[in-house]
């Protein structure tokens, strides 16, 4: 379930990412760029790389917490202990 999941997160992130460096990359100059007032030494491959991976890192933090908040209280404290070892406490939050 959790590799679903993932997918559920990591998939959407990589197609908005790359509609994101589309559209910021219409607009910015990579060569243009600076950082603390230097000059970014990377060539515009290297911008573009760059970039979409923190655009992608970003956007699937987002889609993550949007996940996670749309759990619900039994998937969030399901018991992951097999049935006949869990301890008493952890059968209460079973459905």
């Amino acid at each position: 379930m959790w590799k679903q999941r993932l997918m559920w997160i990591a998939w959407p992130a990589f197609l908005m990412a790359g509609v994101m460096e589309m559209v910021v990359f219409a607009f910015v100059d990579p060569e243009a760029l600076q950082w603390f007032d230097q000059p970014v030494t990377l060539s515009r491959q290297g911008v573009y790389t760059v970039a979409f991976f923190v655009f992608w890192a970003i956007i699937m933090a987002s889609s993550m917490l949007t996940t996670m908040l749309s759990l619900s209280p039994f998937e969030l404290n399901r018991c992951p202990v097999p049935e006949g070892e869990r301890p008493l406490d952890c059968a209460k939050y079973m459905p």
